[in-house]
């Protein structure tokens, strides 16, 4: 059976990069242009610390603009939330609270991006249109003190 890099390295050139190289491969500017900007990875979670399972909120971490579902403080944000996960090729595999939908995830699993993300539709805004983001459904952190009666399905 062939291996992933078999596989990409077959690969057309025509093919565009996230469908011919690994997370590791990527340029940096390549790797920024992944996310698809939904902002689902900034809304806290809750994890049972017996089984591990992760439940989302619609609680948004205190950086995210709710409007553009971007972070604003982005380049030093771990100053700021030191918690703050900085996705990797590396651990993106091993962050099982990563939404299905997340284009690391999928180009990690060797999965197609989803028609509404912007590498495929060209349009930055389709994410927010397919009803994908986040974008006006999140509460701010300052005014959500009980994580747990702030849990959702929604964003899976």
């Amino acid at each position: 059976m062939p291996t992933p890099e078999t596989r990409r390295a077959a690969a057309s050139t025509d093919n565009p990069f996230w469908e011919r190289k690994t997370l590791a491969e990527m340029t940096q500017a390549e790797w920024e242009s992944l996310c698809d900007g939904c902002g689902k990875c900034c809304l806290l979670k809750l994890q049972d610390v017996d089984t591990n399972a992760v439940d989302y909120t619609n609680v948004a971490c205190r950086l995210l603009d709710d409007a553009t579902c971007r972070c604003t403080r982005y380049e030093e944000r771990q100053r700021f939330v030191p918690d703050c996960v900085v996705l990797s090729a590396d651990n993106v595999g091993r962050l099982a609270w990563m939404p299905s939908t997340c284009a690391y995830r999928l180009v990690a699993e060797e999965r197609p991006l989803p028609d509404w993300h912007h590498l495929i539709s060209g349009n930055p805004e389709t994410v927010h249109l397919a009803g994908q983001s986040v974008r006006s459904r999140t509460v701010a952190e300052k005014d959500a003190p009980d994580l747990e009666h702030h849990i959702v399905t929604w964003p899976r």
